[in-house]
């Protein structure tokens, strides 16, 4: 075999046997379940301005923007303030059960339906980070984001411990009650016609409820080793494919930005960050806006900077050592934002987004910290918590019934 078609079938291999990036996938899920998770409890005062029936942005008004733009939004199913309350309560507990790992693909699935749900309900009351999160919801739900830092993990860790211990594990019965419970919701809207602003939605609800309906009948049988496999490989490729797509799509996002920064006057001069910094909306902290825009060359080199910065990234994505000191300057950047203008879901959105390109390495030091601070709480609570376990010990990514 020559070495181009060598290296084609490692390439093929190593895309088809594996999740990649484990620990990427799981900030990501966590990252942004999290963000989502804080902004609704956050605004749970102030939900009926945003979302409510009777908001400024009214039913009607809503109903007639997305049937010109065919957005999902299933608040726009009734106008019934009863419908909307209990809305909001599934979207935050999918946010919760999402962020916590708890049967992660059904838990990405509803986490997606909240986010476009509410989004595209008032679609003039969010930002630049809402647009990344709206984003990222679609693409979580084609990953296998549960493999570590999840309570999946912990189920399948668990499981297998017992199998080795020659013990018998028990059916699992929370998944197949969920899979017949939310089926039977979907059928009932498809049959009412509420599926009438799009295929795209519907068609992924129903493809992702019948594939958890296949895996649990392949898993069920022993025999069926090579239908298995193949479902892991399909699983594996989708998910590979999708960490692909939300690497490409934060390098779009930086590189866009900066380019347009480039062709704006204010940015040329070096003053486009003078101004936000004394607009009553983005100056939480109105004399630490002062003290930092005192300078007018701070100013310079925090504006050119950020420009050189959003440009340079993606081409950093060739060396190492460049990429990941890029990645702690945007990251600082958006925690200053964060604070000094006032913007920390938006922070939190791009933080996240930027931390799927974490080396792995970190991100595993950064776990077994966190695990070690749990064993810490949980000794002096007079209990002990098990080790953290790695992707390979897991067999959380092998094949289950994890709705």
């Amino acid at each position: 075999m020559n070495r181009p078609s060598l290296m084609l079938s490692r390439g093929v291999a190593r895309v088809t046997e594996a999740a990649l990036g484990p620990y990427q996938s799981a900030v990501v899920r966590i990252g942004f379940a999290g963000t989502w998770l804080l902004f609704l409890l956050r605004e749970f005062p102030h939900r009926q301005e945003l979302y409510g029936p009777s908001g400024p942005w009214g039913w009607n008004l809503a109903q007639q923007l997305t049937a010109d733009n065919h957005a999902f939004t299933a608040l726009l199913w009734s106008d019934g303030q009863l419908w909307f309350e209990c809305f909001y309560t599934l979207a935050v507990l999918a946010s919760a059960a999402l962020l916590l790992g708890w049967r992660t693909r059904t838990a990405s699935v509803l986490f997606m339906v909240g986010v476009l749900s509410l989004q595209n309900r008032s679609v003039f009351v969010g930002d630049g980070g809402d647009n990344v999160l709206h984003l990222m919801a679609f693409y979580l739900v084609f990953t296998r984001c549960g493999q570590v830092w999840s309570l999946d993990a912990r189920r399948a860790a668990q499981e297998e411990a017992a199998r080795a211990r020659g013990e018998r594990v028990p059916a699992d019965r929370v998944g197949p009650v969920l899979w017949a419970v939310l089926g039977a919701a979907l059928g009932t809207v498809t049959l009412t016609g509420r599926f009438d602003n799009g295929w795209l939605v519907p068609a992924l609800l129903w493809t992702v409820w019948a594939g958890l309906g296949l895996w649990w009948a392949v898993g069920r049988r022993a025999a069926w080793e090579q239908p298995r496999i193949l479902l892991d490989v399909v699983a594996n490729i989708l998910h590979n494919g999708a960490l692909v797509v939300i690497m490409a799509e934060a390098c779009l996002i930086y590189a866009t930005a900066g380019w347009y920064k480039i062709q704006g006057s204010r940015w040329q001069d070096g003053t486009a960050v003078y101004y936000p910094l004394h607009l009553d909306y983005f100056s939480p902290w109105p004399a630490l806006a002062d003290l930092m825009s005192s300078s007018g060359t701070i100013m310079m080199i925090v504006a050119y900077g950020t420009v050189m910065v959003q440009i340079a990234f993606p081409f950093t994505l060739l060396n190492r050592r460049a990429k990941n000191i890029l990645l702690v300057l945007m990251m600082t950047e958006h925690a200053v934002i964060a604070v000094v203008l006032g913007l920390p879901f938006f922070s939190l959105a791009m933080i996240t987004a930027d931390a799927v390109f974490l080396p792995t390495s970190f991100l595993r030091r950064l776990g077994d910290l966190a695990a070690r601070a749990r064993g810490r709480l949980a000794r002096r609570a007079g209990r002990t918590v098990p080790g953290p376990r790695s992707p390979e010990e897991s067999a959380a990514d092998r094949v289950g019934f994890t709705a």
